[in-house]
């Protein structure tokens, strides 16, 4: 044993973390206690004066380093919290931001039976709505084999491997037929203030799915007019921006020929998605 109690483990790591996590360093390092106890977070003030143990006290360390080194927190645990479920993460995929909600939340005021997800990442838009639809199918598309195959390993977790399917490509190239709802959160930020993201990000998540190319709208110059050719006709394609983006985008959907086009705001108040019906 290590002599020291869980309060005790808390209380001196929390300072440890303070430079890189601000004020979340006290949350931070409870999530970080319990993955190094194998206990939830909300059993820890429970366990507060059980002793912990070498092997507990040194995976904390090794934890606690990775996070020190710049490595997102979910990177570290290895998961991430989004919409109402817990979903792998790996520097192989984005990590799912709570700005992304806005997107389901907005596909699930539609009807669907079959979805697509263009740039599917880790899954978790494509599993959030078919967790929530319970009779619907969809496919993800990503370019990115890593990426693929962590969204199938959260389709297989949260048991919805056979409603989906997962293909390797370049947005619609290898798609086929037609989808009452295309959603996507494809790269978007420009070369300019790709370079300005925090370094961690910049280090720790890969750059294909942020940034496109000088402009930051080429995926959207891509999936908008493409989406038309595999949209039923009352279909929606709902894509998530830059929060300075709405102009920019919506002009693209309504030059394409889209009806009912809208910019939404995030729980903020920025832009952040633009959604259309097929034309």
């Amino acid at each position: 044993m290590s002599g020291q109690t869980v309060a005790q483990v808390i209380a001196a790591t929390t300072p440890a973390l303070r430079d890189i996590a601000g004020e979340s360093a006290a949350r931070e390092v409870r999530r970080l206690v319990a993955a190094a106890l194998q206990t939830p977070v909300d059993r820890l003030n429970a366990r507060a004066d059980d002793e912990v143990t070498r092997a507990e006290l040194q995976l904390l360390h090794e934890f606690l380093q990775m996070r020190l080194s710049g490595r997102p927190l979910s990177q570290v645990l290895g998961t991430r919290a989004f919409w109402k479920a817990e979903f792998f993460v790996t520097e192989d995929v984005l990590d799912p931001r709570p700005d992304t909600e806005t997107l389901v939340e907005r596909a699930l005021q539609t009807s669907f039976d079959h979805v697509l997800d263009l740039g599917t990442g880790s899954g978790c838009i494509l599993s959030s709505l078919l967790m929530e639809r319970l009779e619907a199918r969809g496919v993800g598309v990503d370019i990115s084999a890593p990426a693929l195959a962590m969204a199938k390993r959260n389709l297989t977790q949260h048991k919805l491997e056979t409603r989906a399917e997962l293909i390797q490509g370049s947005w619609f190239d290898p798609v086929e037929g037609r989808f009452d709802l295309i959603v996507s959160n494809p790269p978007y930020v420009d070369a300019s203030a790709y370079a300005t993201l925090d370094p961690a990000v910049r280090k720790f998540e890969p750059e294909i799915a942020l940034m496109p190319g000088e402009t930051g709208l080429e995926a959207y110059e891509i999936i908008i007019p493409g989406a038309v050719d595999h949209l039923t006709p009352e279909g929606w394609l709902m894509v998530e921006i830059g929060h300075d983006q709405g102009p920019s985008v919506k002009k693209l959907f309504t030059s394409s020929g889209y009806r009912e086009v809208a910019v939404g705001q995030d729980i903020n108040g920025k832009d952040r998605i633009v959604v259309g019906k097929a034309p």
